[in-house]
């Protein structure tokens, strides 16, 4: 779960460097958008952390009304910010559903109560 948790972090990381970056430079495909390691004693709530700060970083980006969304980059003709933040939400969302499908493999799912407080509000 770990892996891909980090997975969806590092991707969602670097989508927001090419947004932001002129001088991006994506790291190398596929070695570095997976974990080189095993998880570390600690390293899950840094990494769930990082990917909502992240998160928030994108939706900020595509919430600030200076922010021409269909711009192109002009480091990267033909792609945009709405481009990359639907990007960065479909590649989410796809993992999301294997991270459930393991959680139910392993007996996990539905979250346990403690969970709960990442989840979003009913409705959502």
């Amino acid at each position: 779960l770990w892996e891909l948790v980090w997975h969806v972090g590092f991707t969602q990381a670097d989508i927001l460097r090419f947004c932001l970056e002129p001088e991006y430079r994506a790291p190398a495909w596929p070695a570095a958008y997976w974990p080189g390691h095993e998880a570390g004693a600690g390293e899950w709530n840094g990494t769930v952390a990082a990917f909502f700060a992240d998160r928030d970083r994108l939706v900020a980006l595509v919430r600030d009304p200076a922010m021409d969304l269909t711009a192109e980059f002009p480091h990267a003709p033909g792609y945009t910010v709405l481009r990359e933040a639907l990007l960065a939400a479909e590649h989410t969302a796809y993992h999301v559903g294997q991270i459930v499908h393991v959680r139910r493999a392993l007996g996990i799912w539905p979250p346990a109560e403690a969970d709960d407080a990442a989840a979003p509000p009913s409705g959502h």
